[in-house]
């Protein structure tokens, strides 16, 4: 019998794709993620004997693990351990080798799933590193005695089925504090002049704005103080007063890490965090090409680094010469690494820069291919030459006798287009408030007649406007994402899990994609901040991030790191125990009386959230969910469509009958039939305000009544 060397991958996927392009003499098989893990029953770490955890192999894989038992021992122990390039990764690699008992068992890490890259790891194989390893056992320790500990005591004060979290219960904390500063703001009025203006003679209008008056920034806080500003202006005469020219120079944003492609992807895709590392995984773990068989498109996408190998970037640098010409190659741009980066593996890119969008609009699906050319242009972008603009900044002055009135206008028109040729970053979350002299025009990029010192203005008209300030925004996906990364929160694999938990948990809600505490996470907050001071603090929670990364890399004792954190939390925990009363929580009452008992319908809340239930309960056990009516009747058996969440967070759309009617629909239902057959009809709304119809029987005959809508355009567009 041939003995054939075992390589173990965590995705059935990735053994795929690595099957097809390694030698036939190895052998691939797929341990399907984590193989072992601490008891969902008990506690299973032992705080008396040095944290010692207490693994045992996940419930529903023996037959799994009989099979990779077999496999390690018909390789005669030559096994090569394949896991993902990350702590995690590292981990399940270290369980792989004591669960299967391989003696010497191979460590090779794939940043990217190309025949070249994996040919490279096998030549580059070695011992599993067991720092790594115990940084990741010591955060699921962590995290289980957070969990595990403080839950219990959520039951017995608030009610059964809550939990806490090390990471999860401080991002619940932001989306609070945030609602908080929110409810709080108090709007303060503002008003701000613009003068449309043009150079003596030359019909080109320009606009600038009042930005200061006796030499003191221009701040207008009420109407009459504007409408005499405004009296001042319309008798007077313009005039420029200088006139400064200068070359500005904007950067590549770098390529992308974890952090900065969800959120990018959120803003410019409008995918959702998980939806975003769903599509990245398939990308990396490979697609079938015409021609070349099964490649990985991206390297690995759980990074915090902008780092990029030195093959790829000359590569680039390459297509970037023969595409657009020597010119628009950029300089070796260094970007200082934030406190904290993990630069063990690159950047998340494309594994070949030639396979570009356009190649593969024929073979990736929508999103696939959506989400790979923002990868690739963000790629090729930051090896770029910076963009170059003509920026004018033209300070006025006027003959008011009683008031020294400056404006100024700021214009900015692009020279050369650097890496803007291929991809510009968009932006969220931009705060209002009143403008600081001399600013808020630059970045309209606009252009202005030639003007000179002392040159004449004419005078088309003063326009005074009402501003309020904002309060801050409230987060969404990728704004939480960004300020986890900046507070230190969290790593490049946790982001997802972390925004996700927090809504499963119904902890917040999403409205029109922005996070808003529930009733009960405001209440479980505030439980945690007052009891749990440390776990409940950013800074805490960051410096605990920074411990374990000396713990990866070799500076500090998993075990010290445990004992240092169990200590002061173990005090807490006993103190909260006394001191917490039990959290009395009331029916809210509602117009609703029970078809059973005509007792009145109130709202309560349980394990699941709120719902609701007969006043009459336990007599009368009637009870349904809160539900938001739509206006629309049901295609089956005309009960109410109402909007539903899904465990997971999900808007669905269902009938108000459920279980009798079965009725589901994950996009809004129209109010109106399809005009051809009948049946109904479902509602997109896409962006840029166009509205998308399709009947929903469209793809068992040719019905193509309905389609697209813009304004008052149609179109034959029919799903």
């Amino acid at each position: 019998m041939v003995r054939k060397p075992l390589i173990i991958v965590e995705s059935p996927t990735k053994a795929r794709t690595i099957k097809k392009f390694l030698p036939s003499k190895y052998v691939v098989k797929a341990s399907v993620g984590h193989v072992r893990d601490l008891p969902k029953s008990s506690l299973g770490v032992n705080v008396d004997d040095d944290f010692a955890p207490k693994y045992l192999t996940i419930k529903g894989k023996g037959d799994l693990i009989k099979e990779l038992r077999a496999a390690v021992k018909a390789a005669n122990q030559e096994v090569y351990l394949a896991t993902d390039p990350d702590r995690e990764g590292e981990a399940i690699a270290w369980h792989l080798a004591e669960l299967l008992k391989i003696p010497h068992p191979k460590r090779i890490e794939l940043h990217e799933i190309t025949k070249d890259a994996a040919l490279k790891a096998l030549e580059e194989a070695h011992d599993i590193d067991m720092d790594r390893v115990n940084a990741q056992q010591a955060r699921r320790i962590l995290d289980r005695l957070v969990g595990y500990k403080i839950s219990p005591l959520l039951w017995a004060k608030v009610r059964s089925g809550l939990s806490a979290g090390r990471v999860q219960s401080v991002a619940v904390k932001l989306i609070v504090d945030r609602e908080r500063e929110i409810a709080a703001f108090v709007a303060r009025e503002y008003w701000t002049i613009t003068a449309r203006l043009a150079p003596t003679g030359k019909n080109f209008p320009f606009s600038a704005e009042l930005t200061s008056i006796d030499n003191q920034k221009a701040d207008i806080t009420n109407g009459e103080d504007a409408q005499r500003i405004v009296a001042d202006l319309q008798g007077a005469h313009f005039s420029v007063a200088s006139v400064k020219k200068r070359e500005q120079r904007r950067n590549a944003a770098p390529p992308f890490t974890t952090s900065t492609l969800q959120q990018e992807a959120s803003r410019r895709l409008r995918l959702r965090v998980r939806r975003t590392m769903q599509i990245a995984q398939a990308l990396y773990e490979g697609v079938d090409l015409p021609g070349e068989g099964t490649q990985g498109l991206i390297t690995y996408m759980r990074t915090d680094s902008t780092r990029i190998a030195d093959s790829a970037r000359d590569a680039v640098r390459a297509y970037i010469q023969q595409r657009f010409g020597e010119a628009y190659i950029g300089g070796a741009r260094v970007v200082k690494l934030r406190e904290g980066v993990q630069d063990a593996h690159e950047a998340i890119r494309p594994t070949s820069v030639d396979r570009t969008p356009e190649m593969m609009a024929g073979i990736l699906k929508r999103d696939e291919l959506r989400l790979y050319t923002l990868i690739w242009e963000r790629f090729v972008a930051s090896q770029m030459a910076p963009a170059v603009y003509d920026q004018t900044v033209v300070e006025i002055q006027t003959d008011v006798k009683t008031h020294d009135y400056r404006l100024r206008v700021t214009g900015s028109v692009l020279k050369f287009a650097g890496f803007t040729a291929v991809y510009e970053e968009s932006v969220e979350d931009q705060k209002v408030d009143p403008p600081a002299a001399g600013k808020g025009k630059a970045k309209e990029r606009v252009a202005l007649p030639v003007l000179e010192a002392k040159d004449t203005l004419d005078k088309h008209g003063i326009d005074p406007r009402q501003h309020f300030t904002e309060p801050p925004p409230r987060y969404s996906e990728a704004s939480l994402v960004k300020a986890l990364e900046d507070h230190g929160i969290g790593r490049p694999s946790t982001y997802s899990s972390i925004v996700e938990t927090i809504q499963t948990r119904q902890y917040v809600e999403q409205v029109e994609r922005r996070f808003i505490p529930t009733e009960i996470g405001i209440a479980v907050n505030d439980i945690l901040a007052e009891n749990f001071k440390d776990i409940m603090d950013l800074a805490f929670t960051a410096s605990l991030e920074s411990q374990l990364d000396r713990v990866a890399e070799g500076g500090e004792a998993w075990v010290e790191v445990l004992r240092k954190f169990y200590g002061p939390f173990a005090a807490e925990l006993a103190l909260a125990e006394e001191r917490l009363p039990k959290l009395e929580t009331r029916d809210e009452p509602t117009d609703e009386i029970c078809e059973q008992c005509g007792r009145p319908m109130v709202i309560k809340t349980g394990r699941f959230g709120r719902f609701v239930s007969c006043s009459g309960y336990p007599e009368c056990k009637t009870t349904h969910p809160i539900y938001k009516e739509t206006g629309v009747l049901c295609p089956k058996d005309e009960g109410k469509v109402v909007e539903r969440r899904s465990r997971r967070g999900r808007t669905f759309y269902g009938c108000m009958n459920y279980p009798k009617c079965d009725f589901v629909s994950w996009d809004p239902v129209a109010a109106s039939p399809c005009p051809v057959c009948g049946a109904y009809v479902t509602v997109k709304h896409k962006r840029g305000g166009a509205v998308l119809f399709t009947c929903s029987a469209a793809k068992e005959h040719d019905c193509s009544a309905l389609g697209a809508k813009e304004g008052d355009e149609e179109t034959s567009e029919h799903e």
